[in-house]
């Protein structure tokens, strides 16, 4: 698509929109500027059916369930990320600066580059060309039975496989609403990111929108002022290593008003929601958890260490401990109704263990390979 004068002014339109004014700009230990953006300036408050909001940054979830499983944890417990060792001043929040270049980037991608679920896509048939698809899965997911889903947890383990300058490698939690969608996870992906660390991300499609993280009215609305999207995961996994690392990820629906909220870390920290009139229908119907990548050149990404999985923790890419939030607002952690999905086994393999060698490790989703080179 040619820059046009029309181009440049809808840039311009776009990046003002991501780019709020900031009451300070503060730097993450590894140099990545954010604008501490007043709360009410963020740009999911742009989206129309926001008009009238009564959200506040002191929000958090409302029902009970969730309150009780959040463990005691100490305020600002996350501003070691930041150089100025606190993060943003009460009252903002932390929002990525995006310069131009980086959005002529990442819209110079078409609509495969973007990230979807796994249920519309075809295993390859190597008696069938026309397998051209650029995302490639290795997941475990829910069957397509009619089922209802309030929220899905994991343990992610993080790793940083090797991508091309124009490929991602996400290793991640869908939950399916409909037509819309919200995943979560680790994401190595050097057009959104420019760097290849393993970053934690989300991406949201609802209605006839989608973005990464919040560079859209549709994106999260966060409520911390210590922690970013986009934040480094570390430490990385070693594969073979006698210890490995992992992340705690959920996205749970506040069972008193329908939002949506994006917990992290061991101690099921609040970062931010989705309110529950962005999305077309109130509950989710598939959930997945693995891996995504998108092979815009050859040879393919890497998926988590780049190896096919053994059912090993020491030495496989692992998601562990899963549950889900049911349609009673129950914790499952068994999910023992899951079908394993890889649309091409000659890159990519998931292994999908509900009784492993490792009990202390819950239900656990082993995945991972080097890409594909055809």
């Amino acid at each position: 698509k040619s820059s046009s004068e029309f181009d440049d002014l809808e840039i311009e339109k776009k990046l003002r929109s991501i780019n709020k004014p900031a009451v300070k700009i503060i730097k993450t230990i590894h140099g990545e500027q954010y604008g501490c953006v007043d709360f009410f300036k963020q740009p999911a408050f742009d989206h129309p059916s926001l008009k009238n909001h009564t959200y506040h940054y002191k929000m958090r979830p409302v029902w009970n369930g969730m309150r009780e499983k959040k463990k005691n944890n100490t305020a600002n417990r996350f501003g070691y990320l930041w150089e100025n060792g606190v993060g943003c001043p009460i009252g903002t929040v932390p929002i990525k600066r995006v310069t131009k270049e980086e959005l002529l980037r990442l819209n110079s991608f078409e609509d495969n580059y973007k990230p979807r679920g796994s249920w519309n896509t075809t295993a390859y048939d190597p008696n069938n060309d026309v397998h051209s698809d650029q995302l490639h899965f290795a997941v475990a997911r829910t069957p397509n039975t009619g089922m209802s889903f309030n929220g899905a947890t994991m343990e992610l383990c993080i790793t940083a496989p090797k991508v091309q300058p124009t490929q991602f490698s996400h290793s991640r939690l869908h939950i399916q609403m409909g037509d819309d969608f919200i995943q979560m996870g680790a994401a190595v992906n050097p057009i959104l990111y420019k760097d290849n660390l393993p970053r934690s991300f989300v991406y949201t499609k609802a209605g006839a929108k989608s973005c990464y993280n919040s560079l859209c009215d549709v994106g999260m609305i966060s409520v911390r002022q210590d922690i970013p999207l986009g934040l480094v995961l570390e430490p990385i996994s070693h594969r073979g290593a006698k210890r490995s690392y992992y992340a705690t990820f959920g996205l749970i629906k506040d069972q008193a008003n329908g939002n949506w909220w994006f917990e992290f870390d061991s101690g099921a920290e609040e970062i931010g929601f989705w309110p529950a009139k962005f999305f077309g229908q109130s509950s989710g119907n598939e959930v997945e958890w693995g891996g995504e990548v998108n092979s815009a050149s050859l040879p393919g990404p890497e998926m988590g260490y780049g190896i096919f999985p053994y059912l090993d923790m020491r030495f496989d890419a692992y998601i562990k401990r899963i549950s889900i939030l049911d349609a009673n607002f129950k914790f499952d952690d068994k999910v023992d109704y899951l079908d394993s999905f890889s649309d091409d086994n000659r890159g990519y393999k998931v292994l999908d263990e509900l009784h492993s060698g490792f009990p202390e490790a819950g239900h656990i989703i082993f995945y991972g390979g080097p890409g594909l080179d055809t």
